[in-house]
């Protein structure tokens, strides 16, 4: 008798990856990265907890598509990170995964050559190779954990990660950022829902168990003890939400909820209504909220590129090659010369000194 085919039927193939643990083997962190990352850990839970009273900058491209760019603008950030640490601290934006509404390119990991030929072990491969270079310039680093596999491959080179706003109400991230070793944000949703945030901030800090790959690639149960470093990032949605009263009604809401009330803002999305120049807007007015005594403000976000705007990746074969150089192909993004001059104006206000 036939048996139907009842397993897989949707499936038309698969590769194998390299486990974790020869990914880690091959490309194995330095010293100097790791100092650089447990070091900037410990600086980001300080400011998140209050203990530090620096200001937390997350700046970088919205998305990672070419390595030798990124490092150069990483480069150039080590140095500006340098000029204002005594206010500020800068952690770059080194995001390799990017989630999609409907459908487009994933990321660097997922497609590194832009071509559907999802060639994810390279992609694991550029990603670790730039996050080792990032982190011994002694530049911290953060990203977003979208794929609950790929932390096993990268997250012991990462400062802070961040649950999107697409997946904050996914019970798989919420207990993924539960068990995640960084200081994790929590964006609101893409509608501009808070409280979203709120609870998957909740749901972290509590135990929870779940399916995982351990180093050695084989299925596992996972069993954490809560992550006690979470803090909602507001990112607007169908309207901004970092003027000083959508702050103030967060921070509310947050202490209702027994949870600290320390907030950063993405001045990208929504909050800048889609229109990257406007990010200058949104960060000073941030600035100023967080210059003043008793604000929630602790930390602003912002998308930063080599150069500004974006660029619609080509069809057809190597499209990586027909690209202009240090310019994003996900959100647009501020050059870094306006970026630069954003940071070192806000560095030299009289209102950073929270006098």
């Amino acid at each position: 008798m036939h048996k139907p085919r009842l397993n897989n039927v949707h499936i038309s193939g698969h590769t194998l990856l390299p486990t974790p643990a020869e990914v880690r083997a091959l490309l194995p962190a330095s010293a100097a990265s790791l100092a650089t990352v447990a070091g900037g850990r410990r600086a980001i839970e300080a400011i998140v907890r209050g203990g530090d009273e620096r200001l937390l900058l997350v700046v970088g491209p919205c998305s990672i598509h070419d390595p030798k760019s990124a490092l150069e603008y990483a480069r150039r950030l080590r140095v500006l990170a340098e000029r204002v640490s005594d206010r500020f601290l800068v952690v770059m934006r080194v995001y390799f995964e990017k989630p999609r509404t409907t459908v487009g390119w994933k990321g660097l990991i997922n497609d590194p050559s832009m071509d559907d030929s999802f060639r994810i072990e390279e992609g694991l491969t550029l990603a670790r190779r730039l996050l080792l270079s990032v982190t011994a310039l002694g530049l911290p680093t953060a990203t977003e954990a979208l794929d609950p596999i790929t932390p096993q491959y990268l997250s012991e080179l990462v400062c802070w990660h961040a649950i999107g706003a697409r997946t904050i109400e996914s019970q798989t991230h919420r207990e993924l950022a539960s068990g995640l070793s960084s200081p994790v944000g929590f964006k609101n949703g893409t509608d501009g829902n808070v409280q979203v945030a709120i609870d998957a901030m909740k749901a972290a800090l509590r135990p929870h168990s779940f399916l995982g790959v351990d180093p050695g690639g084989r299925i596992s149960v996972y069993r954490t003890r809560g992550n006690r470093c979470g803090h909602v990032v507001l990112r607007g949605g169908k309207k901004p939400n970092y003027d000083a009263a959508s702050v103030a009604e967060c921070a509310k809401a947050l202490k209702a909820a027994g949870l600290p009330h320390r907030v950063m803002v993405d001045c990208s999305h929504g909050n800048s209504s889609k229109d990257y120049r406007r990010q200058p807007e949104v960060f000073n007015a941030c600035l100023e909220q967080w210059g003043k005594r008793g604000s929630a403000v602790m930390g602003m976000m912002v998308e930063s590129n080599l150069f500004e705007g974006n660029q619609p990746i080509s069809k057809g074969p190597a499209p990586l090659k027909r690209l202009a150089y240090g310019v994003s192909v996900t959100d647009a993004c501020l050059g870094w010369e306006a970026t630069e001059k954003l940071v070192l104006a806000a560095y030299g206000r009289r209102a950073t000194s929270r006098a």
